[in-house]
């Protein structure tokens, strides 16, 4: 019975590049457009944005708002962009995404979602942080992979509301993972469902990968430091949530890279004290 609502479910995962609120090819073109090794200028990023009225308008609200602290109001797509930087254009964009999906498919009661946007922050802040310490993969691309890479839970409790349920239930009786419920519970790994969900958006596969692996970085075929990079981050906000010492985990991986736990740990501390968690949130919520 599970095997078919798995195969029912992965066949429903193409169908939901139809519901983004823009087109799935401006989706491609701006992540492209933005990319640290894009060569595209400002007016070029600004006429592809300028295509969808929506996406222009949540800009020009955040490049406005009391967060930059500007003097004078920002008034075209092209200076907004330059306020606020190529990566927060293209997560901007991926934001608005996730949330015209959200907005379309109600949420189980139990889901909560500005818990799961502060955690995908937190991990695609620190990914970024790391990428830039150890010197290995793209921090700008790191981040965002953090910031997706528990989109397949979110996917999950969109379209299969009751399936989520009785996993968060496994969940919180067995005190074990989510990851772990979801194998007991149908076999199929969130990591999956969400790199699934980016291949069908045509996003490229130095995002895709480590969000598929996420949670084994070894098995990785390709991107594995990039996957071991999220799996680091993500054990470590799960350490400092629970207020646990360094896990297993992240000493493990922390001795891949050849950097101190400690280190990592305190990198992490400094995120969750700054006001750039608050502000994402708002972004998110605007």
């Amino acid at each position: 019975m599970y095997q078919e609502r798995v195969q029912d479910f992965l066949q429903e995962l193409p169908k939901l590049r139809e519901d983004l609120p823009f087109s799935p090819a401006l989706l491609k073109e701006l992540f492209e457009q933005t990319g640290s090794d894009s060569v595209s200028s400002l007016e070029q990023i600004a006429e592809t944005m300028s295509q969808d009225q929506g996406l222009t308008t949540r800009v020009l609200s955040l490049a406005n708002s009391a967060y930059y602290g500007l003097q004078a109001e920002v008034a075209s797509v092209g200076r907004a962009s330059a306020v606020l930087g190529l990566a927060e254009i293209r997560n901007i964009v991926l934001s608005l995404g996730i949330n015209g999906l959200t907005e379309k498919y109600p949420l189980p009661p139990n889901f909560d979602l500005t818990a799961y946007w502060r955690h995908q922050f937190l991990v695609g802040t620190l990914a970024q942080a790391i990428s830039r310490e150890v010197n290995e993969g793209k921090p700008d691309t790191l981040f965002t992979a953090g910031l997706l890479h528990d989109i397949g839970k979110l996917i999950v409790a969109m379209k299969r509301p009751d399936d989520w349920e009785n996993i968060y239930a496994i969940r919180e009786d067995n005190g074990c993972t989510d990851s772990e419920a979801e194998d007991e519970y149908w076999g199929l790994d969130h990591a999956v469902v969400g790199s699934l969900l980016l291949k069908y958006w045509d996003l490229p596969p130095d995002l895709v990968e480590p969000v598929n692996w996420h949670h084994s970085p070894a098995l990785a075929p390709e991107q594995q430091s990039g996957a071991s990079i999220v799996c680091l981050s993500d054990a470590l906000v799960h350490c400092l949530d629970l207020e646990n010492d360094c896990s297993a985990l992240v000493v493990e991986v922390c001795g891949e890279f050849q950097i101190a736990p400690e280190e990592v740990r305190e990198l992490a501390e400094e995120l969750l004290e700054s006001d750039a968690v608050d502000h994402f949130l708002s972004m998110v919520s605007m």
